[in-house]
């Protein structure tokens, strides 16, 4: 079994496949958070992700959507997604709207059974490549999840902004700001 994984844009061949990502990812993040009981946020937060699928795939649609996909495949298989476009509402309103101009790195999602493998990484590169190429210097992400938190802390150091019990009590929001050079190939 070969585990080569390619990074490719969408095409509307790979809906069904990006929704399975979907649909394991997020059940699996809400339930490794304690929150697998939320069906109802579960399943918005899945029909959120779709509908950021569709405009992507169909950006005539939308004018304002500037919402790009790659995806991670090991053979036919989607295993990982990532995105781009403009900065989402919890972004802005953690960060007083100081990062309304800068992108949001988003739907990073990888299937539960290849997480670990530098799926993610190879996303986040293969992306950062492509803004590079487009000439854009910089990127935001945020994050609700304290299990990515604790990733994205060691992946790209402290948060930008916290929104402290955003979510309730305990429960913080994070947004990132990170240089496109630090994570793209070097490409001389």
């Amino acid at each position: 079994m070969s585990h080569l994984i390619t990074i490719q844009p969408l095409t509307s061949s790979d809906m069904e496949g990006a929704y399975r990502v979907f649909e394991t990812s997020i059940a699996n993040a809400f339930t490794q958070e304690g929150l697998g009981s939320l069906h109802e946020d579960i399943r918005d937060e899945i029909e959120h992700k779709k509908a950021v699928l569709h405009l992507a795939l169909n950006p005539y649609n939308n004018k304002k959507s500037s919402v790009f996909f790659l995806l991670a495949k090991r053979e036919d298989t989607i295993v990982g997604t990532i995105s781009y476009g403009p900065c989402g509402e919890e972004i802005q309103e953690c960060t007083d709207h100081q990062l309304n101009h800068v992108g949001e790195l988003g739907s990073l999602y990888v299937l539960p059974e290849v997480q670990g493998q530098g799926i993610g990484s190879a996303l986040i590169q293969a992306l950062a490549t492509e803004l590079q190429r487009r000439e854009i210097t910089q990127f935001c992400l945020d994050s609700g999840y304290r299990t990515a938190q604790k990733k994205w802390q060691r992946k790209f150091g402290e948060p930008y902004a916290v929104a402290k019990n955003y979510w309730g009590e305990g429960t913080d929001h994070m947004v990132w700001l990170c240089d496109v050079r630090d994570f793209a190939e070097n490409i001389k």
